[in-house]
Order: C-alpha cells, then structure tokens, then sequence
C-alpha cells in the first residue's frame, strides 16, 4: 500500500513539474510575442511619422489664373488637364486654388499676388496678355514659380522663377487641315463644289475665324493651310479677327462672313463654339459647308458639319511642371512638346469626314512624331513669290521685331523652338487677313 501510495505521489510531482514547465514555456512565448508586437507597432508609428512629414514637405499648394471659364474650351482643356496631373501624382484638388475670368491687365496682378499670399507655391496663367503682370508678381515673390502660357519673355526676364510653356499646337493644327483636305478632295470629287465656292483664280475657298493677329494665331493657321494643301493644292483662305479670345457673337458673325463669301471649309482659333455652331446652322439653312474646331470636340453643337478639333493635353505640360516641383528639380524656362510627347492631337472624327482620312491621319502623326514631317518646310510655300532663307525669330528691344535667332535651319522653319510660344508671323501666298475696325 506504500508503495502504491509512493507511486502516485511521485506521479503527482511529475505532473506538476510538468504543468510549472509548461505554463513557464507559455507566460516566455506570450512576454516574448508580446514585446515583438510593440516593437513592430512602434515602427510602424515611426515610418508613418516619417511618412506624414514626407507627405507634408512635397504637399504643393498650386495657383491657376484663367482668363475665361471652363466654359471656354481653351480654359477647359487648361482646367481639366491640371486636375488630370495633380491626381496621377496623388496632389489633392483641394491643394489647388483656381482664379476665373481674369482679363489681361492689372486683375491679373491681383490674381497671381493674392494666389502667392495664399501660399502657393507655383502659379499658372493660360493667356498670352497675363505675363507681364504675372512676371511683375514674380519680381515681387522670389519664392514661387509663376509660369506664363504663352508668354514669351522668360528667357530674357532675368528672373529665375519665371517660366514660359506651350505646346506644339502647329502640329495639331496641321493634322486637322489634313481632315479638311481630305474632305475637301471628296467634295471636289463628287462635283458638290459651285461657281461661289471659287475664287478669281481658281482656288478653293476656305475660312478661318482668328482672335488677334498673333503669332499665335499665325503659326496656327498656316499650319492649318499647308495641310489643306498637302492634299488639295488650289486653296485660298481668309482669315477674319474677332480681337477676343472668347467672344461666341463675333465668332459666330465672322463665320457667317466666310460663309456668305463661298468659304467651304472653316476653321478656327478662337474658344467658343459660335464659328461652329453658325456652319451648323448654314448647314442645315442649305448650304454646303463644314467645320474644324479647337480645344474640344465641336460635334455637340455641330453634329451634321464637324470633322474634327485641333487640340492640345495641357496634361503632358501640368505634370512635368508639378513633378519637378516635387522633386526638387528646376522647372524649364521654356517648354514645348507636341506628338513626340502626346502633348497635341486632334478630336475624334465626325460622319462628316471623307472615307480613309483615319488611316491619313495616323501616317501623318506618326512622321510629326518621328520629325520626318516638319510642318514649316520652307519648300511648301512662298512669301511674295519667294521661298524665305531666313527668319530672325527673337526680339531683343521690345518693339516685336525679331532681331536675332536664326529660325531658319536646312530649309525647315523650326517653331517653338527657339523659345516655345509660336514665332512664325509670316503671312505667306494663299492667305488674306481681314482685319476691320
């Protein structure tokens, strides 16, 4: 009995020793877990410390002075490509702060002065008139970058933080005549052409609706030209101002001049839809005409008559711009970029366009993209009869004439490139300016 009551006894102890090792093991594990799990979640608190100061130190607060609205097509693509860029490089709407209808004089002051006080760190103008107010804000804030599109006095400001930018909108302008050349030939094909539609000397008559005789505009229109004639050689264009960047009424009413005048085709370089939409209405009045547009797709309001819009991704421009900022890095003096970069192109192509301008139009961006295509080949048109050799693009003095930088490089007019706002300012054979008031 003993003996048996000596082996459970024993058992008992071991059990016990057993149960005090076990729960010993346990309360290590759990004090060693326990300690592990602290650790982690303090470095985690740690790199999300880090994480919030880095996101503090790049967090760009950004200014944006429109001349219009985003009911202007021009201020839209402005708008909409900023936005584009702020969300793909994770910058919050609420970080910009954008400014509306802001005219080309001393508002535009105001407006980058007040965006600078805010505390922006890089400010943006959309118009031509805004940069010499927008320059004078930059002599009075060292600190921020204000950029001017299409300013064109960086490069000679002596300021450091100021900044021109634009796009290669020639180009985009050159595809889009190509769409009206195209439906032009198909026009001349099918004998739908009149008497009216000719001039004296049996060119084809196109339109085109500018806002101010710019080299803007210009370059722009000539552009839009030789790619007519790239495809139809015997055109003739008249070129009519509103003097307004936005303006639908005078838009509208310099269309319905062309039209009255046997303009077949019209085009634009102003940001409303009224150039359009009176093509529409002649149109559907019985009239043989059709439209290229700028900035956006015109097919809303001119559904029967659009062939396409001249356009630009303000994007391309918007995200290099704040990415530098974010980096460090300098932003350019001067920026441009075109097809190379998918900075322009053109709008969707309406029912209205001739069969195979699709595939026209991808062999023509392809060799704008690849520079095999250069828009102001100097073989491609004459001025006063003559082919130009020569071109001083810049200007040294202020009195808008060019006195030094040759523009002119192995028989190639290279805009936007000495500086990236337009310089072609020539008026060459087959266009007229009309020019009232």
């Amino acid at each position: 009995m003993k003996k048996i009551l000596a082996l459970l006894l024993a058992l008992c102890m071991v059990f016990s020793l057993a149960a005090c090792s076990s729960s010993s093991d346990s309360t290590d594990e759990t004090e060693d877990t326990t300690a592990a799990e602290t650790e982690t979640e303090a470095d985690e608190a740690e790199e999300t410390e880090e994480e919030t100061e880095t996101a503090a130190d790049t967090e760009l607060l950004v200014g944006m002075v429109c001349v219009e609205d985003e009911n202007s097509g021009y201020d839209y693509a402005h708008i909409s490509g900023l936005l584009e860029a702020a969300e793909s490089l994770g910058i919050s709407e609420d970080n910009i702060i954008f400014k509306y209808n802001i005219p080309e004089d001393e508002q535009c002051y105001d407006a980058c002065a007040d965006l600078a006080e805010q505390g922006c760190d890089i400010v943006f103008t959309d118009s031509y008139g805004h940069q010499s107010y927008a320059m004078q804000a930059a002599e009075e804030y060292p600190d921020v970058i204000f950029v001017s599109m299409t300013g064109d006095m960086a490069a000679t400001s002596g300021l450091d933080n100021y900044k021109n930018a634009f796009n290669y909108t020639f180009q985009s302008r050159y595809v889009s005549g190509v769409v009206a050349g195209m439906k032009l030939a198909e026009l001349i094909e099918n004998g739908e052409l009149t008497d009216a539609n000719y001039d004296e000397d049996g060119n084809v008559k196109i339109g085109y609706v500018g806002a101010y005789p710019y080299a803007e505009v210009v370059s722009g229109y000539t552009a839009f030209f030789l790619g007519i004639q790239s495809i139809v050689e015997d055109v003739a264009m008249d070129v009519r101002f509103t003097n307004s960047w936005y303006s639908p009424t005078a838009e509208a009413a310099a269309a319905e001049a062309l039209i009255a005048d046997g303009c077949i085709i019209i085009s634009q370089h102003a940001d409303s839809t009224g150039a359009p939409s009176a093509v529409q209405a002649a149109y559907e009045a019985g009239t043989t005409v059709y439209c290229v547009g700028y900035n956006i797709s015109m097919l809303e309001v001119a559904p029967d008559v659009a062939l396409t819009s001249a356009a630009n991704d303000w994007s391309v421009y918007y995200t290099y711009a704040l990415d530098c900022m974010l980096n460090g890095e300098e932003v350019a003096t001067d920026w441009a970029q075109g097809y190379n970069e998918g900075a322009v192109h053109i709008t969707e192509l309406g029912d209205a366009c001739a069969e195979g301008t699709a595939e026209k139009v991808a062999e023509v961006e392809a060799a704008l993209a690849d520079e095999s295509l250069q828009v102001f080949d100097c073989s491609t048109f004459t001025v006063d009869g003559e082919t130009v050799t020569s071109y001083l693009a810049l200007d040294s003095d202020g009195d808008f004439v060019g006195d030094y930088g040759e523009a002119i490089e192995d028989g190639v007019f290279y805009e936007s490139v000495l500086r990236s706002a337009p310089y072609f300012a020539l008026t060459i054979d087959g266009i007229t300016q009309i020019i009232e008031g």
